[in-house]
């Protein structure tokens, strides 16, 4: 991931996540509740800038920022390095094969010349990057669950996940989310040292293991059928780097949460958090 001190998004305020199989009913864990910075690579590039003196060709052409790049020509994209073979072979005008949003796109343009060989004058991504909310972690193998949802491509599909990194993180503003338009936590990574690495990306969330967590104390896991509805508390940060406490209800168990990634229904109750993000 390069250029780790932009600022990045999470989509979903931490709400709860089910516990996957790593998680045993028997194990200690920490309830989480720190920001992580998190970068998750598959095989889509995607159009992140364009820069200032290249990239004017590009922009004529349509190429906008979000567009993923499918083809160029007759070769396939599937990371950075495709594209740089591809233009290196191209004489001319180029043809790509774009996916925005659902739809794809054609569109034809002749890059630009440099003595490094013709370039679209872009800066690319490969993957997803953004912060989010360790849910649990394990002090003895170092295995931790963040998001409690899956992360998606921007077609909306789950991302096929080839590698992926966590690192040090913190929230510097929060906008709040009312009915129909999520909340957001806007925030940066502290230091492009990697914590440790993410190994897979499932509709419960995105687990992994690293080095480190916060101070909180382990805590005895419970089984689904434990858990009762009522009043209950959760961990996570909306400022700083410093998890808190907040209240919620839980309203709704949901026991068929395996199949459907989702396993309570709550709502916060705690003021401090109301006020802060809407809830």
């Amino acid at each position: 991931m390069k250029k780790l001190g932009i600022r990045i998004t999470v989509f979903l305020f931490l709400i709860c996540c089910i516990l996957p199989q790593w998680a045993d009913a028997a194990r200690l864990l920490i309830p989480g509740g720190q920001v992580i910075g998190m970068a998750l690579e598959d095989e889509t590039v995607c159009v992140a800038g364009f820069d200032e003196d290249l990239g004017a060709a590009a922009k004529a052409a349509g190429l906008r920022v979000g567009d993923q790049i499918l083809r160029i020509g007759k070769k396939e994209v599937r990371c950075p390095a495709d594209v740089r073979t591809a233009l290196a072979e191209s004489d001319g005008a180029v043809e790509l094969v774009l996916r925005r949003g659902k739809m794809q796109r054609k569109i034809t343009l002749c890059p630009t010349p440099t003595k490094h060989g013709p370039k679209l004058g872009v800066f690319l991504k490969q993957g997803v990057t953004g912060i989010g909310t360790v849910t649990w972690y394990d002090p003895k193998t170092g295995q931790f669950g963040a998001l409690g949802h899956g992360v998606n491509t921007p077609a909306g599909k789950l991302l096929k996940l080839q590698k992926g990194s966590v690192f040090d993180a913190r929230v510097l503003s929060v906008k709040k989310g009312c009915i129909g338009d999520p909340g957001q936590l806007m925030g940066a990574v502290a230091s492009p040292k990697a914590l440790g690495t993410i190994q897979q990306n499932a509709a419960q969330g995105v687990f992994g293991i690293m080095e480190k967590c916060t101070r909180l104390e382990p805590m005895p896991t419970a089984e689904i059928g434990d858990i009762r509805e009522g009043k209950a508390t959760i961990v996570s940060t909306v400022t700083g780097t410093a998890p808190q406490e907040y209240s919620v209800e839980i309203l709704k168990i949901y026991p068929n949460a395996e199949r459907t990634g989702r396993n309570m229904l709550i709502k916060v109750t705690d003021p401090d958090l109301l006020a802060a993000t809407g809830g």
